[in-house]
């Protein structure tokens, strides 16, 4: 069997979409190169980044010769079939289904909404103060919370953790987003069961070695 081809991760320390791949690269325990792109700096708009990303945004992964690989949730589909031992999907179709559906929820439906050039566009061009980006911030926090809440207070797959009582990649979209909403003083006391796979998640080494405060280019 050929050697798998050396990963490449184009990363931030803080965002939430590297933070997700960081943690399934740990929980696979396959090795990256990261490539520090400064976002602050505003490295992610270099003609050299928007050759690997035209939209700017990162992560991305680069695998040997291969093409760039963006998006977070491909990525992490990308690592189930490159590594699929320990899975990060269920065996079943259903299961794959639910946990496929709620990461959509936290990264799809909710992050969006709050990441960074959503808040730069809503101070230069829509007007909004710094009270009002926080009251945007804190609203879609919210609701994408309390949406994702009420199916785990309410399904029975629910287990230890979002799926059942190993890590799905539906916790791998979940600890980001929680920690976001802490960021940006959400009030989680509503969502006692996204707190408690949150505690859970956090006593594994692979989501403390993924965490933006424990990553190289993090700004102490």
């Amino acid at each position: 069997m050929p050697a798998a081809a050396p990963l490449q991760l184009f990363a931030y320390w803080r965002t939430s979409a590297t933070f997700r791949v960081r943690v399934a690269l740990h929980l696979k325990g396959l090795a990256a190169t990261e490539r520090f792109i400064d976002v602050d700096a505003g490295e992610h708009r270099s003609e050299a980044y928007l050759r690997i990303n035209p939209l700017g945004a990162v992560p991305a992964l680069v695998e040997g010769g291969q093409p760039p690989l963006t998006q977070s949730l491909a990525i992490l589909e990308f690592l189930e079939e490159l590594k699929p031992e320990p899975a990060l999907l269920p065996r079943d179709l259903h299961g794959r289904a639910r946990v496929r559906s709620l990461a959509g929820m936290l990264a799809s439906d909710t992050h969006p909404l709050v990441t960074p050039r959503v808040r730069k566009y809503l101070s230069t061009n829509a007007g909004f103060d710094d009270a009002a980006v926080r009251a945007w911030m804190r609203h879609w926090f919210s609701t994408g919370l309390a949406a994702v809440e009420q199916r785990l207070g309410t399904e029975k797959a629910t287990g230890r953790f979002c799926h059942g009582d190993a890590p799905t990649l539906a916790d791998v979209a979940l600890v980001p987003q929680v920690a976001n909403g802490r960021r940006f003083k959400v009030d989680l006391a509503a969502f006692p069961n996204i707190v408690r796979i949150d505690a859970e998640c956090a006593k594994l080494a692979a989501f403390q070695k993924a965490a933006p405060e424990n990553q190289p280019d993090a700004e102490k």
